[in-house]
């Protein structure tokens, strides 16, 4: 018998409930559907997620 969890957790911005509509895995980057920030999953068991760092200028060079 299969059981599947449901991965929900809240948006450490505006406190939204965030249900991913597939698995994640950490370092994938979502967006909030309540106020658009961009977050990091930071861990995939148990959900967890932070703000995701600004993208620079000079990444990658």
């Amino acid at each position: 018998m299969s059981q599947t969890a449901t991965l929900e957790t809240t948006c450490p911005e505006c406190a939204a409930s965030i249900t991913p509509p597939r698995r994640v895995l950490a370092g994938e980057v979502l967006r909030c559907p309540g106020c658009a920030a961009e977050l990091e999953v930071t861990s995939a068991n148990p959900l967890h997620l932070a703000l995701a760092p600004e993208v620079e200028e000079d990444w990658g060079e």
